[in-house]
């Protein structure tokens, strides 16, 4: 298998980017078959980092509360 880095450290950016590269590369269906499998498992990985990056940004706005002052507030949410 080709070495990637890991999913783990990339930013939700930097996975949604690798992953339309991964789309564009598939979809041109230029890719030899080997490689082909290998780039389409580490775009399921990509997509599965890339949503749960989504969802707890979502929880995290969830999470804003107005403050006793009226000033909104936010607990982070965590990432990992």
């Amino acid at each position: 298998m080709t070495d990637f880095p890991d999913v783990a450290a990339l930013s939700f950016e930097q996975a949604l980017a690798e992953l339309e590269k991964i789309v564009s590369e598939l979809e041109s269906g230029q890719a030899p078959l080997e490689r082909s499998v290998d780039i389409y498992k580490r775009g399921a990985a990509l997509k599965a980092h890339c949503e749960a990056r989504l969802e707890a940004a979502r929880l995290q706005v969830e999470k804003i509360v107005v403050g006793q002052g009226g000033e909104p507030r936010a607990e982070p949410a965590d990432f990992n």
